[in-house]
């Protein structure tokens, strides 16, 4: 699941950076988008199901974020289309996107008021508070940015391209590193389920082994 949101935020990363430096074609950009935004719908439906045996707080936020994504996923999706025009794109691309990112934020504040269940405190050695500030962080950029993606009539443009790509560069940036801190707790969960699922089985096989003592 973690490795999942690392490869969605790398993309949203890469995408936003490339937008705002390289000249590489925008149907091009676009895919990477919407590649990552699948990979983001995965994990969060992961993360959800995981959830479902947890506080209520924790399922909230989670099935908050995965209808976030799936919003992301219809944003991007229709980006891809480059005929359309300012009402349509507002309308298809934008709107999604800047619900999305609201989804995200309020998610991401949840999450990270649920860490010590209170909204101030600041643990910078605790995984978790690292892990939700990073989050949170990385959804207000994505907040900055739909909000200056926003297309004007009047002119037919972004209403800062500059920022919207900085934003979404930034909220990448940051789920990136939240889902990389993940990863090697999530490799010693497994590693220890693993161990307990070999021991099980050992103990097991030694109790269906005849004592040596009463065999004859």
């Amino acid at each position: 699941m973690a490795v999942l949101f690392v490869i969605g935020a790398a993309c949203f990363t890469v995408g936003g950076i490339v937008t705002q430096w390289s000249a590489v074609s925008r149907p091009a950009i676009g895919y990477v988008f919407f590649v990552g935004s699948i990979f983001f719908t995965t994990a969060a439906a992961l993360q959800f199901a995981e959830s479902l045996g947890q506080r209520r707080i924790d399922w909230m936020a989670s099935l908050i974020q995965f209808g976030g994504t799936i919003l992301f996923n219809v944003s991007t999706f229709a980006a891809l289309r480059h005929n359309l025009n300012t009402h349509q794109e507002n309308a298809r691309v934008w709107a999604p996107d800047a619900f999305g990112s609201i989804a995200f934020l309020v998610s991401s504040a949840m999450a990270f008021y649920g860490v010590r269940n209170r909204w101030w405190c600041f643990e910078w050695r605790s995984r978790d508070w690292k892990v939700a500030a990073l989050n949170l962080l990385g959804s207000i950029a994505f907040g900055v940015s739909a909000i200056a993606s926003l297309v004007e009539p009047s002119t037919g443009e972004p209403v800062s391209a500059h920022v919207a790509n900085s934003g979404t560069s930034l909220g990448g940036i940051c789920f990136l590193v939240a889902a990389a801190i993940l990863i090697p707790g999530a490799v010693a969960t497994g590693s220890s389920r693993s161990d307990d699922a070999t021991r099980a089985a050992d103990d097991e096989l030694e109790a269906d082994e005849p004592d040596p003592t009463t065999a004859r």
